[in-house]
Formats: C-alpha cells, structure tokens, sequence
C-alpha cells in the first residue's frame, strides 16, 4: 500500500520562487494560445465584511429619521491588519429624491474569523491578478444593534442599494480585490449552515458521529435541501460574473456540491475546491446519508487540496471504496474523467501576526500579566468551546500533571481561553466549568488559583500579550485542521521567550511543525509528562526548536499558500488530463447522415457498450431492446455491423451468433469472423505466442495472493480481473503486477499489456481495436458513414483509428494496415506477395460519429458521447426509426 507519509515537504517555496513559477506558466499558457484573464474567483461562505442598514421599518409616528452623518469615507482596520475603505457611490445606482441622495444607508465593517485564509486570497492581488470574492453576505444588521433585519423584508430599492454598496467596496489592494455578494433567503441560510454545516458535515468531517454530539440526533437529511439550494445560488452567482479563462478556487465544507453545481453552468471552468476541514477515514465518512452527492460534488473539480497528504488519502480510498470509482496517477479516474488530488498546508499572515504583537496595547498588557503571574509557569490554551477540540482532555491532562509531578501545585497556572463554538453545548459548557471548580477546589488555594477559565471573546492585544507571556502552548484538539493559534504563539515567541509549543498529533497543522512537542491528548498521562518536559527544557532546546518552527511558519505563509494554489491550478490547464466536455451524440446530425449514406460501418464495443459493466464477466447478457437493434441494423443491406470485443469467440457466439449478418471481432482483435460466415480467422495465427505460459504464471502468483481475483484464459490473450477484491488492495497488486510485467517481460516478448476496467490483459503487440477499425475500413472504402461506439481504455484505439481528418482536410487515401498481411494466403508461384495498395476512402469529416460511452468529461478521442449503454441502444432506435 502507499507509504504513509503525513510529514509537509522537506523545503517550503519561497513566495518570490512561487510567483515566478506562476508567471512561467502563464508566459506557456499565452504562447500556445490558452486564454488566461488573469482574474482569480473565490467563493467561500462570509464575505469578510458585516453588512449593517440604518432607518429600516417604519418611522414612529410617521416622521421621517434624519439621515446619516453625509458621505465622509471612513477607513477601518480589520483583525487582519489590512485597511478597509468604506466607500459610497451612486453613480450606477437609480435616481432617488433629493434627501435620499445625502446618504447612503448601508455601511460595512469588517468580520472577525477566516483571517489566514482572506489575507491569503488577498496577497493575490501583489503579483497582479484580480481577486473576486463570491459569497454570503451573512446576516444584516440593523445599525447600532445585534438585531437582524430579515433578507425577505428588504425592499427592491434596498437591495439594489446593499448590492451596490458591497461591489463598489474597496480593501487596501483598491480595485484589484472585489466583493460579489450572495443573497440567501434567511430560512435557507441558516438550513444551510446552523443545519447542513453545524449539524450533519462538521461533526463527521472530526469523526465524530452525530450520536456523540447531541442527546437527540435529528435526521441527517432534515437541512438537505437548504444545502442543495444554498450551494446553487453560489454557482449561479460564480456563472453570472465567469469569464472565459478565469481561475476558480471553492473554499471548504460549506460548498462541496459546488463544483459539479459549477461545472454544469460552465463545462471548461477551471476549477479548484479546497477543504480546510480534517477529512475522515472512509469507513466513517461512508455513514453520511448523501456521501455519493457529496464526493460526486466534489470531484466536479479538475482539482481537490486537502490540508496534510493523510486527508487527500483518506479521499482518494473513499471514492474509491464508497463510490467504485478507480485510482489514477495523482487523483482518483471517474468514468474517465481524471481529478487530480493533491495536498498544501495552510499557514498564517506572518508579517501581520508580527505587527499585531508588537502594537503598543500589548506591552502594558503583557507587563500587567507578568506582574500578576510572577513566579509561576504560565500554561495557555485558547480553543473554541467544542467536543472536537479536547477542552475537557486538556484539563484532566492538567489534573494528572499536577498529581504526577506535585512540584508544580502553586507554580503553574493554566489559562484557559474559550469562545462561542460551532454548535452551542450548554452540557459542554457545564462540564468545562464543574472540572474547572474541581481543579481549583482541590489543588487551589486561598491565594493561588490553578485554572483560570475564560469563556469569552477578548480583545487582540490581550490575545497577543498571552501569547507572548506563555512558558507552554497547550493546544490539544482531538481532531483539527489548520489550528492556526500553533503558528501566531511561535510568531509571538520568536525574540521572547522562545518557549515550547505541545500540538495534538491530530491536527493538520502537526506535519508541519514536527518541531513541537507532539501528543495524543487521549493519552493523559503522556501530554501531562510532555507538558512537564516543556516547563523544564533547557534553553538551548528551546532555542533550537523556535528556530525550526520559525523558519516554517514565516516561510510558508498564507500568502504562499494562496500562490501555491494558483500555481497547482494553472499547471493543469492544458494539461492531458484537464476536464474537457465531449459533446453529447447530435441525434437529428446522426440520423440525417444515416439516411444519405448508401454504405454505412456500424462498429460496437460489448461490455459498457452493448451491456452495463457487471461483476461477473459471465453475466453481461444483451438485453431485447439490444438484440433487436442489432437486428434491425444488420438486416439493411447498405449497413455492416460489427461487434468489437475483447471477449473470447466462444461467448460472442453465444449470446449474438444467431445474427448471422453481423461480424464479429474476438479477443482484442486477434479473431474475425466476417458477417455470414462460419468460422474465425486466426489474425495471431502467424505471431509468436509462447509469452503466453510465462504471463500465466505471473497472473498465477497474483491471484494467489489476491482474494477474490481470477484468470480468463482466451486463445490469444490472458486478462487479469479484480473487480471483486478488495478495491485498494486490488489497485495495489494491479500496479504491482504491471510493474512486473512491464520492466521483466514486456521488453523481451512481442506482447502490450493494458489496463482495463479492474482488469489487466496482456495481448500481442501487432493487433488491437485500432487494427481492426482499419482493416473494417480499408476493405471497405466505398463506406460513406462510420458510427463507433466504446467505454474503455482498449475502446481508445479504435477512436484513435477514425482521427483520419486532419484540420482542414475533406478527403483521405487509407494506407494498408497492419492486419492485413497477418491473413494473406501464399504467392501461387512461390515469389513474393505483390504489395497491398492505399485505397481512397469515401468518407467525409462530418460522417465519422465516434462515441464514447461515459461522462461529457472523460478524457477520449471520441467526437461525441452519450451516458450508459441504455442510450446507445436508444440512439440507433432513434436513427432506425
């Protein structure tokens, strides 16, 4: 199986290194042609900002309210560190009376949370591209108050207004970064995110079941639909401002249906989904009710970036264990369609971090907790107050370091910060508080007090100051993702104390910082023996270890983050596995050409084509429908019908030999039996097969290592199948097995090993569908129509073979192929042969109808496609009709 290996790159780029990267591949992109406008879309649920409107609802006794202080633009600074213009315009906006133009009523502050990811997105801008921020406007305030003003109650004027007044606000980066706002009903809103997000995704995406959170477990399906609605008003409000050849990157859990959502809106979008959130093991995401919607929402995405390479594997083994799709080099392969999956660790915005420690209200705090902590170890930890952040554990580790080392009763105090979770737990709440009591009650004093636990928001410098006073970090989560607490306290130590960080092995951010003390929280009497390594170490260690972790943390920023996305997404545009929309087959364009063509070539694959793919090779039997299609088709004189299969004779002639016009084409090609005729011809007839024990053998050993795989012996190929193993340990031995084949045998011995669908078949080198499409075609050149129908990788070669049209060119003269001379009876006079010659096809660009079977974006060569086999079957209904 794949190493485990959740440890961050051995060098981080630098940003100036990463920008170059990008503008090298933008350089490539314009020289061959690929349209780039330089503009990023991001979509992530809150806008940044708070949106709050004044004078709205009736006026008391009917007077009119006075109007605002007049327009005077007031700049803001963000807990980001970034200045933020509020600024008012009405140019585009409708005319209004005289008072109404004084002012505006809308006004903007910025939002608290989400900071390394929105500094990130913003540093964009640095390097010259445009930044757009597509999101919720979260809910309206009314000016002056917490209350919410309802979306529905707003007025056409007032929303106009609220959309104006967001587009036309501008940051610090002026008009390169952009807000579009996106306008949610209040009842799906809130389905979506305190329903859908809080309740149902949060809790499984940290492993936790919903049984664990919640005394009554609500049905998992209760806010679906608000989910599904919410997601859609996202794409839709992506697809109104795309522009061909901009970059698009989804932000997180609240938008999973997204991308498909997106890709349907616009085909060719170059999409990029990125989850911030831990992603669970397969065997627990899979209890998710609507897992399939969600990974096929998912994998609408060219490409998907977890956190740490542990949750892009954990990925990758859920599509493929849950949804049956099927690994692929660097993603997962859905029907064909590849999707890249990768892995880029967020960080924070260091410099700002930097600049918020050293600003002058932290000092005096600083100072003051120094004073009042004099003599003690200060311990602190700052989470949210939820069941995935391990409050609870941390405060029993505490308890046990005091009970296992006593030297630290009344020489180390924990402060214990807490803020307003996810999901409100008023039992958390009071569990957090009883074991509070317990500790302080049991190992306090009159004059020291053990835990110090504040439940509440506090203020920046205060937050800054405790970070610098610290002697230890205790941040402890059960499950995490990018905590970015970790990375701000190394950023206020650097230059300080330089104290020692402890980090719950479970959090995204522990690859990266493998200099920290790591723990299990769960292991109590470990994190409290770590704890006690921390309060002890020496000095040198500390230095040691501040050097390491600094050297990460100013290094692989948010900014490097963000650019690092930019440059994974743009290095798959172009790229041979870049999404691409084959069109779906033009019925009425069939049928049209159908009925003019006085020859027609009507050339089918078997299983996926003919048939849906099944378990059992044995029981993919055609249906009525199919049988009389096929009648129907060879019964026209003017048609030639073949079917195309990688079957052995012996099963085609089972389930087809009654439609004695239609040919048949056996084992990859290696066996033909024309349309009429009795017997097979043997195309390897004349080829060395003496490979054929030697693969056997190989095959052999595999299956005996491999439950649940056979062996299909034909008579000139050997096909290894899978399908019904274990489908990670299957894929395994399959590229196991290839790399055998291919390094020891395949260079000695004229044969070409394939990979199927959870098979593997090793045939002769000189003979393929492709071959056989071209000998169908050479021997008969009159043909005035080609239809060609396949799913599979094999199915390739055969739209390979039909590319005969170059740009620009109407007509085509077929040299012989390959197979033709396999078959050539002996010169009579014992001399040699005479040659066989090119012949001039009748065929015309617009009549060769090459389909493959699968979705619109699966990598082929074919022109068209339809979905199943049901609706190849359907489509010569409707052509014969």
């Amino acid at each position: 199986m794949d190493s485990y290996n959740d440890t961050a790159p051995a060098h981080f780029p630098a940003l100036p290194e990463v920008r170059a990267a990008i503008r090298k591949l933008e350089e490539e992109h314009a020289q061959h042609g690929v349209p780039l406008t330089g503009r990023i879309v991001h979509t992530c649920h809150y806008l940044p900002v708070v949106l709050s409107l004044s004078g709205h609802g009736p006026n008391p006794g009917g007077l009119l309210s006075p109007p605002k202080t007049p327009d005077i633009v007031p700049t803001l600074t963000t807990d980001d560190g970034l200045r933020m213009t509020t600024t008012t315009m009405h140019a585009d906006v409708p005319l209004r009376s005289e008072d109404e133009k004084l002012q505006n009523r809308w006004s903007i502050a910025p939002r608290r949370g989400h900071t390394a990811m929105i500094s990130g997105i913003e540093s964009l801008a640095d390097a010259g591209h445009e930044q757009l921020i597509v999101a919720w406007t979260g809910d309206v305030l009314a000016e002056g108050s917490d209350d919410v003003v309802p979306i529905q109650e707003l007025d056409d004027q007032e929303m106009r207004d609220m959309v104006h007044t967001v587009e036309n606000h501008r940051t610090a980066k002026g008009d390169k970064v952009k807000y579009i706002p996106v306008t949610l009903d209040e009842k799906v809103a809130h389905g979506h995110y305190d329903g859908y997000c809080k309740t149902t995704l949060w809790p499984l995406l940290h492993y936790l079941l919903w049984q664990d959170v919640a005394t009554e477990t609500p049905s998992q399906d209760e806010f679906w639909d608000a989910y599904v609605q919410a997601n859609q008003a996202y794409a839709d409000a992506i697809a109104s401002i795309y522009q061909f050849g901009d970059l698009i990157w989804v932000h997180d859990y609240h938008l999973l249906l997204v991308p498909k959502m997106l890709r349907a809106l616009v085909p060719d979008a170059h999409i990029g989904l990125f989850v911030h959130t831990p992603f669970p093991s397969s065997e627990v995401f899979r209890c998710l009710p609507r897992r399939k919607e969600i990974l096929d929402g998912m994998l609408g995405a060219n490409l998907i970036c977890f956190q740490t390479y542990s949750y892009a594997r954990h990925f990758t083994s859920t599509c493929i264990r849950v949804c049956g799709y099927e690994s692929a080099p660097g993603g997962v392969d859905i029907q064909g369609n590849h999707v890249s999956i990768q892995f880029c660790p967020v960080g924070v915005d260091a410099e700002r971090v930097a600049n918020d420690r050293d600003a002058p209200g932290v000092k005096p705090t600083l100072e003051a907790l120094l004073q009042l902590y004099k003599g003690k170890k200060i311990i602190v930890g700052r989470d949210k107050l939820d069941v995935v952040k391990g409050v609870m554990q941390k405060l029993r580790a505490f308890e046990k370091l005091l009970i296992d080392f006593p030297e630290w009763q009344g020489n180390a105090v924990l402060i214990q910060v807490t803020s307003p979770a996810l999901t409100d737990s008023p039992k958390l709440e009071r569990q957090v508080s009883e074991l509070v009591s317990h500790i302080n009650g049991e190992y306090g004093s009159l004059d020291f007090i053990p835990v110090h636990h504040y439940h509440q928001a506090i203020k920046k410098d205060e937050y800054m100051a405790l970070l610098c006073a610290a002697d230890l970090a205790l941040i402890t989560p059960l499950r995490d993702g990018m905590n970015t607490t970790s990375m701000e306290f190394v950023i206020c130590q650097q230059g300080g104390k330089q104290s020692p960080v402890v980090l719950s092995e479970f959090m995204g951010t522990s690859g990266n910082m493998t200099a920290a003390l790591q723990v299990n929280p769960w292991n109590l009497g470990d994190v409290a023996r770590v704890i006690n390594h921390g309060l002890t170490m020496s000095e040198s260690e500390k230095t040691d270890r501040q050097a390491t972790l600094y050297k990460i943390v100013s290094t692989h920023t948010s900014h490097t983050w963000a650019a690092v996305l930019v440059r994974m997404l743009l290095s798959h545009i172009g790229h041979e596995h870049t999404a691409h929309q084959t069109p779906y087959l033009d019925i009425e364009r069939l049928r049209s050409s159908y009925h003019k063509a006085t020859k027609r070539l009507m050339l089918f694959d078997y299983d996926g084509t003919l048939t849906p793919i099944v378990k059992t090779p044995s029981m993919a039997v055609p249906s009525t429908a199919t049988l009389a299609a096929l009648h129907a088709l060879s019964s026209d004189p003017r048609n030639l019908v073949y079917i195309i299969s990688g079957r052995d004779g012996a099963f085609l002639e089972q389930h087809l030999g009654h439609l004695e016009r239609i040919g048949m084409s056996a084992e990859h090609g290696c066996f033909m039996r024309e349309p009429g005729a009795a017997d097979w011809t043997n195309l390897a007839q004349s080829l060395d097969m003496s490979w054929m024990k030697e693969v056997a053998e190989i095959f052999q050993y595999f299956t005996e290592r491999t439950t649940g795989s056979f062996i299909e012996m034909k008579k000139s190929s050997i096909t290894w199948h899978y399908r019904q193993c274990d489908p990670e340990w299957g894929d395994f031995q399959c590229k196991q097995c290839l790399d055998l084949l291919e390094s020891n045998l395949a260079p000695k011995r004229p044969i070409e090993v394939l990979v199927g669908k959870k098979n593997l078949e090793v045939r002769p080198i000189a003979i393929n569908k492709g071959e056989i499409v071209k000998r169908i075609l050479y021997n008969n050149p009159e043909a005035e129509l080609v239809f060609c129908a396949g799913d599979d990788k094999t199915d390739e070669d055969m739209f390979r073979a039909l590319k005969l049209f170059p740009l620009g060119v109407t007509s085509v003269t077929m040299p012989p192929p390959v197979t033709a001379s396999l078959t050539r009876p002996p010169s009579p006079s014992g001399g040699p042969a005479k040659p066989f010659e090119p012949v001039k096809l009748s065929l015309g660009p617009d009549r060769v109808f090459s389909t493959a079977v699968g979705p619109s974006g699966k990598k082929t060569f074919a022109q068209w496609h339809v979905e199943s086999p049901e609706e190849v079957v359907a489509a010569m209904q409707k052509v014969l009709a």
